[in-house]
């Protein structure tokens, strides 16, 4: 089949000092278009925040811990049935056309849940995927247009400091949160007013993203092999896996910190994501250029570690005050992981295919979700039938999954790829001038 692959519009490096005021100033990788994309980032994240009281709505409209967590899971089963076709749609008509349809796909989901009842039914369900299937798009696309911009090398360095933004975001819409719903009863109005701020914002984010890939030229047209022999050739291996456990372990705090919270009687939690994001952004600006001097895997491995330790100390939380010590080892845990997995199984792929590589890692980040919030949620109920603390029991459990996933990847980490990892281009930059494509973007700018 042709088809088009965005990857090859983008230059890797510029060859050329670029004038005054162009579009790419500021060092090529942070010019106006990488913060177009990162507002458009903020915005996104902010109403991604003030979601993470979906337990809030699920608990109005009749449902318990069991239901968010089955209601969740099930979310990512939409995301990750379009996750190769995402890819290749991004490789295929670029990130503009896939970031700003998601975007219109996800203002959509959150006005249609003003419409929902009860969560007994297929309709609270099909609206969580078509969410999730949003956000995977937004993502996706977003990743791919910064880190198509850099060299390989700098593609741990990109992904993360775009992931910046959303830790900015997550700032803002937690305390908005709390401030819209932070009462200890809930009320109907308070749940339709997060899904309409939501709405508007992913609205916001979409003129951003306009601005941001504003001048891009239509992809050119080239042989491409079928996704699945893609995939067999540039398998991440294990790294899968570490993806996989990267979502269960790193989203319980968005799923079921509300809950646990409710448990001990804390009614807010903006702090703990108050803390969490600061620490992640500062971690991420001080760490930015060892991924590239000492390679992902170390940051990776540590990244881990860190993040069991943050688990754990969820058991000594009493008062709200107490976020504030796992709030930063997550911070910490999340900023040195994300990016480095990220990075390390997109790099396996070829520049014409990267899109669809950043896809199907991010899938692995759902898929962990998909798995982890009814195992989190099915082990609060078990727990409880046990006569266990529900929440410790389940906190010291996913700490040692992630310690087991460890294990695993020192154990898998040498099984190869069927292809070697590209490698980036160290050749000094020719007189040549920039590649045709990038002079199409210069003129227009």
């Amino acid at each position: 089949m042709i088809r088009a692959s965005y990857s090859d519009l983008i230059p890797h490096r510029p060859t050329t000092p670029e004038p005054a005021g162009h579009g790419w100033a500021s060092g090529w990788a942070y010019g106006r278009p990488f913060w177009l994309a990162y507002g458009a980032n903020i915005l996104v994240m902010v109403g991604v925040s003030l979601l993470y009281r979906y337990a809030d709505f699920v608990a109005v409209v009749g449902g318990s811990e069991w239901e968010l967590g089955w209601i969740v899971g099930i979310g990512m089963v939409g995301s990750l049935a379009v996750r190769l076709t995402l890819g290749t749609w991004i490789d295929q008509y670029g990130p503009r056309r896939v970031w700003l349809a998601a975007l219109g796909l996800l203002a959509a989901s959150c006005l249609a849940h003003l419409a929902v009842e009860t969560c007994h039914g297929p309709v609270i369900y099909l609206l969580r995927m078509a969410y999730c299937c949003a956000l995977a798009g937004v993502f996706g696309a977003s990743m791919t247009f910064v880190s198509a911009r850099v060299p390989p090398a700098r593609t741990a360095e990109m992904i993360g400091m775009l992931g910046t933004a959303g830790f900015l975001g997550t700032v803002i819409g937690t305390q908005l949160g709390d401030l819209l719903l932070g009462n200890t009863v809930i009320h109907r109005w308070q749940i339709d007013m997060m899904f309409l701020c939501a709405a508007v914002l992913a609205g916001a984010s979409a003129v951003f993203a306009l601005l941001a890939t504003r001048g891009l030229p239509l992809p050119r047209r080239v042989l491409r092999p079928t996704v699945w022999r893609l995939i067999a050739q540039y398998h991440p291996g294990p790294l899968l896996l570490v993806g996989l456990g990267m979502g269960i372990g790193l989203s319980l705090p968005g799923n079921f910190l509300r809950p646990y919270a409710a448990e001990l009687d804390v009614q807010r939690i903006g702090l703990f994501f108050g803390v969490y994001a600061p620490t992640a952004i500062l971690t991420r600006v001080l760490t930015r250029r060892l991924p590239e001097r000492f390679g992902p895997e170390p940051m990776m491995l540590l990244g881990l570690t860190t993040v069991v330790l943050a688990l754990l100390l969820l058991l000594a939380v009493h008062s709200q005050w107490q976020l504030i010590v796992p709030g930063v080892a997550f911070g910490v845990g999340h900023a040195l992981l994300f990016p480095a997995v990220i990075a390390m199984g997109t790099r396996r792929f070829p520049a014409e295919h990267r899109g669809l590589g950043t896809i199907i890692m991010l899938g692995t980040w759902d898929a962990g979700q998909l798995v982890g919030a009814p195992l989190v949620g099915g082990l609060l109920t078990l727990s409880a039938w046990a006569g266990l603390p529900p929440y410790p029991t389940t906190f010291v459990s996913t700490a040692a999954l992630w310690g087991l996933l460890g294990v695993l990847y020192a154990v898998l980490r040498r099984w190869p790829s069927a292809k070697p990892l590209p490698q980036p281009d160290r050749r000094p930059p020719t007189p040549a001038g920039l590649p045709p494509v990038a002079e199409q973007l210069a003129a227009r700018e």
